[in-house]
C-alpha cells in the first residue's frame, strides 16, 4: 500500500523532500483548488501553495487510493513496531489538519467519522508514549492543533437584552458543529500541554506570544463547553510556561479594558475571571505594585458594564482575594464600588451591596474608618430605598458580626449618617419586612448607646421641624402666586415693568411681586411653574 502511495508521488528535488514529506495528505486539482477525495475539507496554507509560476510544486498526493480515503491508507499505531510509531504519528497529525465544513451535516460523513477516529488514536498515543516529546513532534502537533481551533466567529446578532430583573443564562447557547472534532482536539492540546514528556523549554518555541493571543481570543466562542476547555488550558500553559505569565495577565487585562471601555460584549469574561481567581490565590506576599494596579484598573471597572451578573459571582472572589491577602486594599476597593454604584438598577445594587459585605468582612478597623463616611452615606441610600430588596439586603449588614462591630465602634460618625434614613423608614416604609428589620437596629442602637441616639433623635426633629416649615412658606408662596394671578387675569396679559408713572394698581402689583422675587429660590420653590407665572406677568 505505501509502494502504491509513494509510486502516485511525482519527483521532486532534493531540497523539497522535507516539504513533500510535510505535505503528504494534500492533493492539488487541475484547477488549482485543494480537496481531500470529494470532500469540502479546507486545507492548511502549507498544503495548499503552489510555486511562483503557479504549477504544482510537488507537495500534493492523490487524495484516494484504490478507491479509499487517504486516512485509510495508514496502518493503526498499534498495528507498527514500536520504531515506526513516531513517523506514522507525525503523518496521522499531519493528516489531521484537514479541516472539514460542518455546516452541511450531509458531507463527507465517512472522512469525518475516519478524522474522528484518527484523532482519539492520537489522544491514546500521548497519553500512553514514554520519553520525551521530539522537537518535530511538538512542532507538528502545535500545527495541527492551530489549524483545526484557530478560526474566525461570526456571532449571532444580539440584542440589548441585559435588563434589570432579567435572567441572562435563559437564551440558548450556540453550539458549534464541529464540536466532535474540535473536542478531540483539544483533549489531545491539553494532554500535550500537561504531559510530564512535553519539555516546556522547547515548546515554548511553538507556543510562543502570537499563540497565546490566539487561544485568548478563542475565548469569545459562544459554545459553552470551548469556554470551559479553553479555561483548563490556559491555565495549564500558565503554570508550566513561567516565560508568558506577565504577558498572558497583561493580554487579559487588554481584553477587560475593550470589554468595558468600548465594546460591552464578550463571551468568556467569566472563565477569563475563574482562571485568576486562582493566578491571584498564589500571589506571593507583599503583592507588587503591578498587581495592585491590576485590581484597581482592570478589576473594579467590570462592574461597570450591564452583564455584571453574568460573572458577578467570579469577579466577586478575584477582589475578596486580593482584600484578604492585603487588608490595605479594602479602602481602594471601596471607594472603587462607590464609583461605579448604580444608579436606576436595583437588582445591580443588590449585587454590589452583596460583594460590599464580602469586602467589609476582611477589612481591619483601620481601613474601614478610612473609608466609612462615604461608604455610609450610601448605605443610608440603599436603607430609605423604595425597592423592598435593596433596602433590606442593606439592612442585613447588622446580621454580620464582624460588620456590626465595626459600626457599633465608629458609632459616634456612623450613626448621625444613618439616623435620618432609619428613622424614615420606621415611620412611613411600606415593607413591612423593612420596617420590622428597621425598628430592630434602632432598639439596638438605644441599648448600646442612649444618649447618642436621643441626641441624633433631636438632631431628625430639629430638622423635619425646619423643613415642614420651610414647605409651609413654600405652599403659602405658590398660593400667594396664584391669587394674584387669579385676582389681575394675568395668564392672557402682560406687564410692564413698575415705574414711576404707573399707576397705583401697577405699582401695588410689581411690589407685591417683587416681595416674592426676593425671597430664596428654596423657599419659592424654583422651577417650571415659577417660571411660567414669571414670564406671564412681564
Amino acid at each position: 500500500m505505501f509502494n502504491k502511495l509513494l509510486s502516485k508521488l511525482p519527483r521532486v528535488s532534493s531540497n523539497n523532500r522535507e516539504q513533500r514529506k510535510n505535505s503528504s495528505t494534500c492533493a492539488i486539482t487541475s484547477t488549482g483548488s485543494t480537496k481531500i477525495g470529494n470532500s469540502d475539507a479546507t486545507l492548511p496554507p502549507s498544503c495548499n501553495s503552489t510555486s511562483d509560476s503557479g504549477k504544482n510544486n510537488g507537495r500534493g498526493v492523490d487524495s484516494k487510493v484504490n478507491g479509499n480515503s487517504v486516512f485509510e491508507s495508514l496502518p493503526g499505531l498499534r498495528d507498527v513496531p514500536s520504531s515506526e510509531k513516531l513517523n506514522l504519528f507525525i503523518k496521522k497529525l499531519n493528516l489531521c489538519c484537514v479541516v472539514f465544513d460542518f455546516t452541511d451535516a450531509t458531507k463527507n460523513l465517512k472522512e469525518k467519522e475516519t478524522k474522528r477516529e484518527t484523532l482519539l488514536e492520537l489522544v491514546e498515543y500521548v497519553t500512553s508514549v514514554n520519553g520525551k516529546f521530539s522537537e518535530a513532534v511538538l512542532q507538528e502537533a502545535i500545527r495541527m492543533v492551530s489549524e483545526n481551533i484557530f478560526r474566525s466567529f461570526t456571532p449571532r446578532p444580539r440584542e440589548n437584552k441585559i435588563t434589570d430583573g432579567l435572567d441572562l443564562e435563559e437564551d440558548e447557547p450556540a453550539m458549534d458543529p464541529a464540536w466532535s472534532h474540535l473536542q478531540i482536539v483539544y483533549e489531545f492540546f491539553l494532554r500535550i500541554v500537561a504531559s510530564p514528556e512535553t519539555d516546556a523549554k522547547t515548546a515554548k518555541r511553538y507556543i510562543d506570544q502570537s499563540f497565546i493571543l490566539k487561544l485568548l481570543d478563542l475565548f469569545d466562542s459562544e459554545d459553552p463547553r470551548e469556554r470551559e476547555y479553553l479555561k483548563t488550558i490556559l491555565h495549564r500553559v500558565y503554570g508550566k510556561f513561567m516565560v508568558h505569565r506577565p504577558f498572558i495577565r497583561k493580554a487579559i487585562n487588554n481584553i477587560f479594558f475593550t470589554f468595558v471601555f468600548e465594546t460591552e460584549k464578550h463571551n468568556g469574561i467569566a472563565e477569563f475571571l475563574e482562571i485568576l481567581g486562582s493566578i491571584i490565590n498564589g500571589f506571593a506576599l507583599p503583592l507588587k505594585e503591578e498587581h495592585k494596579m491590576f485590581l484597581v484598573r482592570a478589576l473594579i471597572p467590570l462592574h461597570k458594564p450591564k452583564s455584571l451578573p453574568m460573572y458577578q459571582q467570579q469577579l466577586a472572589y478575584c477582589i475578596t482575594q486580593f482584600v484578604e491577602k492585603d487588608g490595605r486594599l479594602a479602602d481602594s476597593v471601596i471607594r472603587g464600588l462607590l464609583r461605579y454604584w448604580p444608579i436606576t438598577n436595583s437588582s445591580k445594587e443588590v449585587l454590589f451591596l452583596n460583594l460590599l459585605e464580602e469586602v467589609l468582612e476582611a477589612t481591619q478597623p483601620p481601613e474601614f474608618q478610612r473609608c466609612m463616611v462615604p461608604l455610609f452615606h450610601q448605605i443610608a441610600r440603599c436603607l430609605t430605598s423604595l425597592h423592598f430588596q435593596v433596602a433590606e439586603r442593606a439592612l442585613f449588614f447588622w446580621n454580620n458580626d464582624h460588620v456590626q462591630n465595626l459600626i457599633i465602634q465608629n458609632r459616634p460618625v456612623i450613626l448621625p449618617i444613618i439616623f435620618p434614613a432609619l428613622e424614615n423608614n420606621a415611620r412611613k416604609h411600606w415593607n413591612q419586612a423593612v420596617h420590622g428589620l428597621t425598628l430592630n437596629i434602632r432598639k439596638m442602637f438605644n441599648d448600646i448607646d442612649p444618649e447618642l441616639f436621643r441626641e441624633c433623635l433631636d438632631r431628625y426633629n430639629e430638622a423635619e421641624s425646619r423643613r415642614e416649615e420651610t414647605e409651609a412658606r413654600r405652599e403659602a408662596t405658590w398660593r400667594r402666586l396664584e391669587e394674584l394671578a387669579a385676582e389681575e387675569g394675568v395668564k392672557d396679559e402682560t406687564f410692564p415693568l413698575a415705574n414711576s408713572k404707573g399707576s397705583s394698581t401697577t405699582n401695588k402689583r410689581n411690589a407685591q411681586l417683587a416681595s416674592i422675587r426676593g425671597q430664596p429660590c428654596s423657599q419659592i420653590g424654583y422651577n417650571c411653574k415659577c417660571l411660567f407665572v414669571y414670564l406671564s406677568w412681564y
